[in-house]
This record gives structure tokens, sequence and C-alpha cells, in this order.
């Protein structure tokens, strides 16, 4: 430790918080000295907020002036790469410090004294009476308390007042206790053997092995088909980094796809690793955080929030399904985690491995251009082979204005019910119905608030907004002309054709798998698991089931609507297509019986619909490259996206013309400003939204254009700007 990394009692120190002030504050440092990078509680104003002492303090005031550091938390200093990383990151996405300060701070209560942490868990006594309220406060300790629940996660995974758990620790069915000092996570074992590796696993694997044992940065892409096996070569790249006595980072695009992945860890190095996402609960997100930062947790398997936390020594980096766009945060700080995650490894010397059956194009060009590593998984592992694929071309199929599933693709769905094989049935669009409509008036029923119509949800007995989530009851009569019987659902949701899968199928058990039909995480984690042991005959599934799911009796997929996604003008369609169904066809099939795809669509002749079915991934993804090269769009130029927002839609296009006349800062660099125009979708919360879109070359100097275009501006109080850097989504 440097003389200049600690500072003596009554030193002026710079205090970086999570306070929306655009710099860090100077305070004097407390009694017996402290650290940079230290973790403190500082006054501000008639407040105390949580802070980490970023260096030596500027001064320039009367020092009499400076009020002192309340206190320094007892958790290990934030680390100079992570404070390197926040800084980079930050001025990559054009985040102020404040806010990606915020980021890796998510540990509840960090501030709090042991006292103030109540946990609650079973007790030892029966309740005098037992009701459905307390007994629901019972089950959900008996399935998930072995950590602890705060009272309000426990009240709230319950689904009662917290009063009623306080009524069960007077009796002695729960019991509260304060927190006790965080504990390590069992130690992983390394030395454990994985599963038997095919040789061109055992190949991949031991490149991984060679890069983890440099010890120095590197990034690689994992190219392998659904169900090669590459859980299980990365899975070797980790056990190195134990060895070496690194910890190591897996994020994963969906939660729910963690609770079979965890089982695989578990019995690759004979205990639990550590968890890091929203449905965990707060006394657990709190000792992983501290345990990250003490060493006392090896392996963090996590959503994209997890690359903030604050690791001792971070040597590897997994990103699994690095193309998914839910790595890219949408609001906030603008990040996209799987590049986040390159630059992390570069500051900490760690090997970053991202891991795909469709890569993204970025990462494909990356790997193309030598800039990645590349390696490959061209065959499924053991005797699973990929599934066949079909399309059923459905201009030659005739079915009610009500029905959705082709005579094919029943049958297909029966033959497999006789051999006790399941299906799936993929749609990508949750709710019942995506539009309600009074069929004597043509009131279509949207969003108050948003440009957007209201999605039935009939499962759930509510309309909602899927841009703002407002909900409201299924209305008996039309909103608008107020006649009754005339409302009518057009096109299917998840919950529309699992209603038809019933009465195709009425023997079936029909499961449904979609965010918005489970209270928790842990419930869906459990609904998929079930599915998994074969509680399911037909699984109906957003894109939620494309994400990696491993269920060994599934042999058949039927996708609904092959070309909803093709639709739009999204640059990256034909990407995300590609993307999606080749994953959802992969869950087909990948245990010893052979599995068939089948796309129901009305474009069979599609360019991207003949990839798919030619198997033809490298032609593909070159004809998409050279369109996008010749277009300049990524990742052959660069994109940002500005997005301005008001209640006065006037207001928003004065601000977005005006920048658009002054943008000689981004002319310099060869960039183009396209727009004012109104968003896609153009009214969010009872905002106007207008976008701009800046187009520049792929070296050009983007950010510091940007930083130079927007300098000075001054927002009235009810516009706001937004930049993204590398936009996936334009809505």
């Amino acid at each position: 430790m440097g003389q200049s990394d600690y500072f003596d009692e009554g030193a002026l120190v710079a205090v970086l918080t999570t306070q929306p002030l655009g710099r860090a504050l100077d305070y004097k440092a407390p009694e017996g000295g402290v650290m940079r990078g230290a973790f403190v509680e500082v006054p501000l104003g008639p407040r105390k907020v949580i802070g980490v002492v970023w260096g030596a303090g500027a001064g320039g005031f009367d020092l009499k002036k400076a009020r002192s550091i309340a206190r320094v938390l007892d958790v290990a200093p934030m680390r100079e790469e992570m404070r390197a990383f926040l800084e980079k990151c930050g001025a990559y996405t054009l985040t102020s410090l404040p806010q990606m300060l915020r980021l890796a701070t998510r540990a509840p209560g960090l501030s709090n004294p042991p006292s103030m942490q109540k946990v609650y868990r079973m007790g030892h006594k029966a309740p005098d009476r037992m009701t459905d309220a307390r007994g629901r406060v019972l089950a959900v300790l008996e399935e998930f308390g072995a950590l602890g629940f705060t009272l309000g996660e426990l009240a709230e995974q319950a689904g009662v007042t917290s009063s009623v758990v306080k009524g069960l620790v007077k009796q002695g069915a729960v019991h509260e206790e304060d927190t006790p000092r965080d504990l390590p996570f069992a130690r992983l074992d390394a030395s454990r053997p994985g599963k038997e590796l095919t040789e061109a696993q055992g190949v991949a694997a031991d490149r991984l092995v060679q890069g983890q044992k440099a010890g120095v940065f590197g990034a690689t892409l994992l190219w392998g088909i659904t169900g090669s096996g590459k859980t299980e070569v990365y899975l070797e790249a980790v056990a190195e980094a134990l060895r070496q006595g690194r910890q190591a980072l897996v994020l994963l695009p969906e939660i729910a796809l963690s609770a079979d992945f965890m089982r695989r860890v578990e019995a690759r190095f004979g205990a639990k690793a550590a968890e890091w996402h929203s449905g965990v609960t707060m006394t657990e997100r709190r000792r992983v955080w501290k345990m990250v930062g003490e060493g006392g947790a090896q392996l963090v398997i996590g959503a994209r929030s997890a690359l903030f936390l604050p690791f001792q020594d971070l040597g590897l980096i997994v990103v699994d399904e690095e193309h998914d766009s839910s790595y890219k945060q949408e609001e906030g700080a603008l990040y996209n985690a799987r590049d986040m995650a390159v630059l992390r490894g570069s500051l900490c010397g760690a090997q970053v491995v991202l891991a795909s059956a469709t890569p993204s194009l970025e990462s494909w060009s990356n790997a193309q251009s030598g800039k990645y590593e590349l390696i490959e998984l061209t065959s499924r592992y053991g005797v699973a082979v990929l599934p066949e694929l079909r399309t059923i071309d459905m201009r030659q199929v005739k079915l009610p204005s009500n029905r959705w599933i082709s005579p094919q693709l029943e049958s297909a769905v029966k033959a497999r019910m006789l051999k006790g094989e399941q299906s799936l049935l993929f749609l990508n669009r949750r709710g019942y119905a995506p539009v309600t409509l009074c069929r004597k008036c043509g009131e279509q029923i949207a969003c108050t608030d948003c440009d957007a119509r209201m999605v039935e949800h009939r499962f759930l007995k509510q309309l909602m907004c899927h841009q703002c989530g407002a909900t409201r009851p299924i209305p008996e009569v039309c909103p608008s002309c107020e006649a009754e019987d005339t409302l009518a659902v057009v096109g299917p949701g998840v919950e529309r054709l699992a209603e038809e899968a019933a009465e195709r199928f009425p023997e079936a058990r029909v499961a449904v798998l979609s965010s918005d039909l489970f209270g928790s995480a842990r419930a869906l984690k459990a609904q998929i698991m079930a599915i998994a042991e074969g509680a399911a005959d037909v699984i109906i599934g957003t894109q939620l089931v494309a994400k990696g799911h491993n269920f060994p009796l599934l042999t058949l997929v039927g996708i609904i609507d092959a070309d909803l996604s093709l639709q739009g003008s999204d640059m990256r369609a034909a990407e995300r297509t590609f993307q999606q169904m080749r994953q959802v066809s992969g869950r087909a099939g990948r245990a010893e019986k052979a599995g068939v795809a089948m796309l129901q669509t009305y474009q069979p002749e599609h360019p991207v619909l003949r990839a798919i079915m030619s198997g033809e991934e490298r032609q593909f993804w070159r004809a998409e490259a050279d369109e996008r090269r010749l277009s300049g769009m990524p990742p052959f130029g660069r994109l940002a996206g500005v997005v301005i927002s008001a209640p006065n839609e006037r207001d928003a296009f004065d601000l977005g013309e005006h920048l658009a006349r002054n943008a000689a800062p981004l002319a310099k660099i060869g960039a183009q400003v396209f727009g004012p125009a109104p968003a896609p979708v153009a009214r969010v919360r009872g905002r106007h939204r207008v976008r701009l879109l800046v187009k520049a070359p792929k070296d050009a100097p983007l950010q510091a254009a940007l930083r130079a275009w927007l300098k000075g501006l001054k927002l009235p109080n009810q516009l706001r700007l937004s930049v993204d850097i590398d936009p996936q989504s334009f809505y």
C-alpha cells in the first residue's frame, strides 16, 4: 500500500457518493484515518449517505467548513481496478460516476449496523391456530428460508401483512434474530472430475484452460451448436481459475435458467456457488456482495448486474448466450454487459469467454478479425443429434380465424403424446391477445399514458400495457361507445394458444412458461424444474424457453408464427429472428431421442428462413455482415441514439431541432445526425418521445464528439435527454 493510498485523520479526501451531484465532495478523514477506496458514510445536508473515498480532496475553500466522514463501513475497500472500471464504463456510455457507483453498491442495508438487520427463519413451535395467511408464511419459510428473509421480503413472498409475521414470532412459529457475521460460502473443490468430454470438447476445454493459465486478459468466442456441451467446456476454465485461487463470474441472460445451472455447478464442484439476481433475498444479496469483496465467494452465477460486484481477484468472466438482448440495460445506465465484461476483463487481467450457439454479429466479426479467439463445437454431445427442421406453408392451410395450430403440427403433437414425449409450442407474445377492439365503433383499447394497445392477460383477469406496466380490469362494455357485448380480441398470445391446446389435446397436461404468470423467480424456476422432470406433455412458451433450458423428454418444437419477428424496420431483425428460431428449435432432441422442429410460416422463401432450414450459418453471417458493411452499420460503423422526452410534444421537438441544427462537433468526425422524429412508441407514461440517431465511422471518437455536442446544454425541468451508445432497440 503506497503512501498516497492512505489518508491520515483530518486529511481532506474526495468522497464519491451515489447522489446525482456529478462529482466527488470533500470531507475530512475520520479518527484513525481512511484508505483510498474505503466505503464510508458521510453527512450530506440533513442525511447520511454511502460513498467511496476516491482520492485526495480538491480543497480551495475554508477547511474549517469541511465536514468529517461519519464512519468507515466494515466491508473490503473498493479496489483500484474496480474504480477504473466504473470510470471507463461511465466514459464509454456517457453515464455520470455517481450513477455508475449506484450499480456497484447494490447491497441492501450495506450501511446498517448488524442490530438493524433482523432476519426471519422457521421457528420450533406450532401456532395456536392456523389460518391461510399463516400457512403461506410457514410454507415460504419451509421451502426457501434457510438463509432467512427480512420482514418485508417474507411478507411479500407470502402475500400477507407484516403483522401476520410478527404474530407468528410472538408464538414461536417464526424466529426473529439479528444477522450474524456474514459467513463465507463453502469452498468449491476444483480437483473433482467433471463429466467425460468428447474429443472435440476436450480440445476446446484445453484451449480455454491454457488461456486461463496464461494469467492475462484474453477474449474467446465459444461458438457451439445447441446441445454441443458448451457449459461443460467452460466449466473446465472455471475449475482452472479456482485452482489458481482466483474468482470466476458466469453471467446468464435469464435468472430462471439458474436453477439447472446451479445444480450442474454443485455436481461439478461439490458445493453451491453464490447467486446474484433480483430473485435472491436481500439478506443473501448482502452476504454475496460482502463475501465477493473479501474473497469468501469463489464463483458467482448472476444476471448482468453481477458484473459490478466488488471482486477481490476476478480471473474469469463467462457470458453465456452472449447474443441475448437482455444483456443490454435499457433504463438508467445504458450499458451492454457483454461489452462491459470484455472491458472489465481487460482491466483485471481476466479471461473472458463469450458462449453462444448463435453469436451476435459483433462477436462473430471480432472473431473473424482475430480480435477474439474462436473455438468451435460442431456436433451435439453424446448420442444427441440436431433436430430435423421442417416448414409448414400456412398459405396452404385453412384454419378458422380463432385457431393457430395447423393440422400437421396437431398430428405431430399427438404422436409425441402417445410416445410419452413432450412438445413445445412457441409464440413470442405474452398474454391472451395483443388487441381488444369494439366491433361497433372500432375502438382499440389503448393505454391512457402510452401510444400502445393494452394486451389482455385473461389468466390474470386484466389488461396490461407492455410499455409502462399499467393495468386495468377487463372491461364489460366498450370504454368509448359504452356498447355491451361488442368487445372482441384479435390475434393470439401464449394464454390464448394454451386455451386452444387444451381443446385440441384434452388429455394433455399443458404448462405455460411466460414471465408474467409467476409471482417470483423461485416459482418460475420450480415450474421449469417440474417440466424437465416430465410434469407436462405440451409446453406453451415465449422467448423465455429459448434461453438454454434442457428438457430431456422434449422432442418436438412447433413455432407458431415464424414470421413475427421479421416484421418492422429494426436493422437486427434478420439476425434476431435467425438466433431465436435456431435457439428455440435447438430445445428439441437434446437427449437420446431425435427431435423435430416445425416452423409455421407465410414466407417460406424468406432468406432468413431459408438460412435456418439449410443450416448454412456461415453463409447467413457473411451475407448479413456484407449488408451491414455496405451501409456502415454496426459492427462496421457506430451508432448512438438520443431520446428526448417531455410532457409537451412541441418542447421535445424544439430541443431535437436545436440539436440537429448545431451538430458541428459531430460533423467534424464525419458523423451524420438523423431526425428528430417521433419515436416508434411516441408516448410512454404520459411523456412524448422524440429520437435522433447519430451514425459515425467505426473508428471515429464518438463519445468525445457527443460530449462536445451536448456540453453546456441546460434542460428545462420538464425535459429529459438520454444517450444510448450502441443501441440495441429503437422503440
